[in-house]
């Protein structure tokens, strides 16, 4: 009889338990997660198309609303695929395309220095980019200079980062990288043949912190005082640069002149020939360049688009006039159209593109072009000479001058009808706004570079010594030879 009690009692408890259990599971009932509505997975679908504004929104949408909000967190993978191959593109740019485009020009006891100064920028750049650079040029702050929210690549992570809506902030942080890269490799071609190693290096770390980083927050950043279409509801240069005609090419170009002046001449310069060692070289390098040239230019779109495409074109155009047009002039006024010529123009045709590429229409690239083979043409081959500068591979005749011609260019030839977001800039009157932009540019990097090269130059010194420069930095600096020591040195 207990027995019987006792288990009648364990049994009623149990399904007591059972019961409790059943209530509380019903007083926590899963929750549902929102569905999505036709329309706004339609809205999601045509903002990643047309790389539209995105709005983070959870409300539903009501009947009235005209534009449903997009649902969409994560970069678009199309816009994101684009990006990164563009990013390799400009750093194919740099390696090896300059390296060979440079390499070629020099005498061949210095094509390994040459080489060597595009690796170690490349790698210098990459490591000041990630300590502070990116987040001084891309992360709020003051309209002159980033803040420090993204030092050490703090919170760069695959999530829509920076200026794209489609973009994953460490692409985005890699493609502008790459600019950074290039930029000051660009002003080795002034001083090559005859400035140390270490003074390289040492010159592009302060200028990066004194120029680079500065213009491009002004110029690309969020309230940058040059960012005609990111500040225009504010004070400050309402210019517009699509792809770094100021930030790139004018900033390296003008530095590029100082720079050569202060270093000085190459010994022998005017007595001996510095003719370039290997123009195939030149010609491949060249052709490496160029084709690096459309993630640099079509990439700036920031997404695989409308903009983007017509970037291309009108890169494809103004690059191939202008390397038509500079060796015609070559054989009109020199008797002869040189590999070297038909080189220089598609490369200047490139730089006088590159800050309007995504603002022009097709014809005016063309245009744009044909200036692009004669004004710089004109700066190489007379200029120089008048004022006797050794700029040794025409850094400042490509980049400085085409550079402010593309500035100013753009202003010209704007169009709504290339690139719609341009309305409000083109009403408000670019031509002045560029020419302030180009004044601005020119004066921070010159004042810059000469407090920079001065500095070194009483410090640790800028330029080789002359037995140096005889033997060759290739050897003298990084003990290697790059023809293995059977070519024979031209003096």
């Amino acid at each position: 009889m207990k027995i019987r009690k006792l288990s009648i009692f364990l049994v009623s408890m149990v399904l007591l338990a059972s019961f409790a259990g059943g209530v509380q599971a019903q007083d926590k009932p899963k929750a549902k997660e929102k569905e999505l509505t036709l329309e706004q997975r339609v809205a999601d679908i045509e903002a990643y198309m047309n790389n539209g504004m995105r709005v983070k929104d959870d409300t539903a949408i009501k009947a009235e609303d005209k534009s449903p909000k997009s649902k969409i967190e994560g970069a678009g993978p199309g816009h994101n695929a684009w990006l990164m191959t563009s990013a390799l593109l400009v750093l194919f740019m740099t390696l090896p395309g300059l390296a060979l485009f440079y390499g070629g020009l020099v005498r061949t006891k210095n094509v390994l220095s040459v080489v060597a100064q595009c690796f170690g920028i490349a790698g210098l750049v990459t490591i000041l980019w990630w300590a502070i650079g990116y987040s001084f040029a891309f992360s709020e702050g003051s309209p002159f200079l980033g803040g420090t929210a993204m030092a050490l690549f703090k919170g760069v992570d695959s999530a829509v980062g920076q200026g794209a809506q489609w973009v994953s902030n460490n692409v985005f942080s890699m493609f502008q990288m790459m600019f950074a890269i290039i930029t000051p490799a660009l002003i080795v071609g002034a001083i090559a043949e005859r400035m140390k190693f270490p003074s390289v290096l040492l010159f592009v770390a302060l200028w990066m912190f004194a120029v680079y980083f500065p213009l491009a927050h002004m110029v690309w950043g969020p309230g940058g005082y040059m960012n005609g279409l990111g500040n225009f509801d504010k004070a400050g240069i309402k210019a517009i640069d699509f792809a770094g005609g100021t930030v790139v090419h004018m900033s390296s170009g003008w530095s590029a002149l100082i720079l050569c002046l202060i270093v000085g001449k190459r010994t022998g310069y005017g007595a001996k020939t510095f003719a370039p060692h290997s123009m195939v070289m030149t010609a491949i390098g060249t052709g490496m360049l160029w084709v690096g040239w459309y993630g640099f230019n079509a990439g700036s779109a920031l997404a695989a688009d409308g903009i983007a495409s017509n970037a291309f074109t009108t890169t494809t155009l103004a690059a191939a006039v202008a390397a038509f047009v500079w060796p015609v002039l070559e054989w009109i006024l020199k008797g002869h159209p040189t590999v070297l010529g038909f080189c220089s123009g598609a490369v200047a045709g490139l730089v006088v593109i590159t800050p309007a590429a995504g603002f022009v229409t097709p014809t005016s690239a063309v245009i744009m072009g044909a200036l692009a083979g004669a004004v710089p043409f004109f700066a190489v081959m007379y200029v120089k000479k008048w004022l006797g500068y050794d700029d040794a591979l025409d850094t400042f005749g490509v980049h400085a001058v085409g550079g402010t011609l593309g500035a100013i260019l753009t202003a010209v030839f704007a169009s709504k009808d290339a690139n719609p977001a341009l309305e409000a800039v083109i009403k408000n009157g670019l031509l002045g706004e560029h020419i302030k932009a180009a004044g601005l540019t020119i004066g921070i990097s010159v004042v810059a570079t000469v407090v920079i090269a001065f500095l070194l130059k009483f410090t640790i010194g800028l330029k080789a010594s002359a037995e140096t420069e005889s033997l060759g930095l290739d050897i003298a600096e990084h003990g290697e030879e790059g023809y293995g020591g059977l070519q024979t040195f031209v003096e």
